[in-house]
């Protein structure tokens, strides 16, 4: 039998820098809060946790003052700065930079599509942390689209300026853009491709790497976004993908006869925890 975690696998790089700035500020401050979970995966975030990180919603942060608040790689609207300058909150700002350019670019689209009474419309999931700091930009305006029946919000008549969070698969942005273009009546169709390649890059590799295993443990936290989209592709290139967030997730008796394992996972899984689940597995069927 053979184990194998997939060298693809962790962390991305807006979640390392999020994280190294986290555990710096821990070293300085006894506690420290963050806005949202810093990473969408519940053992990271109690590993941090048990180093000082508060996690507070925006409910919470809108009735601090005079402390330091960590944003996460995600990202806030304008709003929460304005918040924070008016509170006298220090912003410790882990925006990933990706995600940050993507927030001047849609603000800089909006205001052009405000001249020509265009629209801003958004590919992501409604009520993502890294789209409710996208919506921000254009005054809470912008059109959110998932899927091709929320196309019907917008306005075929009028110009539009595309963009997509960067964690969506880039297939099904191609297939909304494709749509749009057959809809739209003047063609006036701005496209920004705002997919961050890091996340392109590793749904071509674990398409390879499942098809490389007889079997995958696919570990990730159940409200990752990336993580339900890499799972389901490796679902799709291996039938034998278990979903595991953590070693109690694991039915042993599932994987036996397997000769080889794979062990794969959202950007927002840390290696640790991959690393743990390989253990575990190698303990348990020692035992059998």
């Amino acid at each position: 039998m053979n184990i194998a975690i997939d060298k693809e696998a962790g962390f991305c790089f807006g979640v390392v820098s999020a994280i190294k700035k986290l555990e710096e500020e821990l070293q300085k401050e006894k506690n420290l809060y963050c806005l949202g979970d810093i990473v969408h995966n519940n053992m990271e975030v109690e590993r941090l946790v048990n180093l000082g990180l508060k996690t507070i919603d925006n409910k919470t942060f809108s009735q601090l003052e005079n402390c330091k608040v960590m944003i996460r790689a995600h990202g806030e609207p304008p709003s929460t700065y304005k918040t924070a300058k008016q509170n006298n909150i220090e912003i410790i700002d882990a925006t990933c930079p990706m995600v940050l350019k993507l927030q001047k670019d849609v603000r800089q689209g909006y205001e052009e599509m405000r001249q020509t009474n265009g629209q801003v419309v958004i590919f992501g999931k409604k009520g993502h942390a890294e789209v409710v700091g996208l919506e921000g930009q254009t005054d809470n305006t912008a059109i959110v689209v998932s899927s091709a029946s929320d196309l019907e919000k917008i306005d075929f008549s009028r110009p539009i300026h595309i963009y997509s969070q960067t964690t969506k698969n880039r297939e099904d942005y191609e297939r909304i853009i494709e749509l749009i273009k057959q809809k739209h009546l003047t063609q006036q169709i701005y496209i920004t491709d705002s997919i961050c390649k890091k996340v392109s890059l590793r749904a071509k590799s674990i398409e390879a790497f499942a098809k490389s295993v007889d079997c995958i443990l696919f570990v990730s936290g159940k409200n990752s976004s990336n993580g339900m989209y890499l799972y389901e592709l490796c679902k799709k290139n291996n039938k034998n993908t278990f979903f595991v967030s953590d070693v109690e997730d694991l039915n042993i008796n599932a994987i036996k006869g397997f000769e080889n394992i794979g062990i794969s996972g959202a950007t927002s899984t840390p290696m640790w925890l991959m690393e743990k689940v390989k253990d575990y597995v190698l303990r348990q069927l020692k035992t059998e």
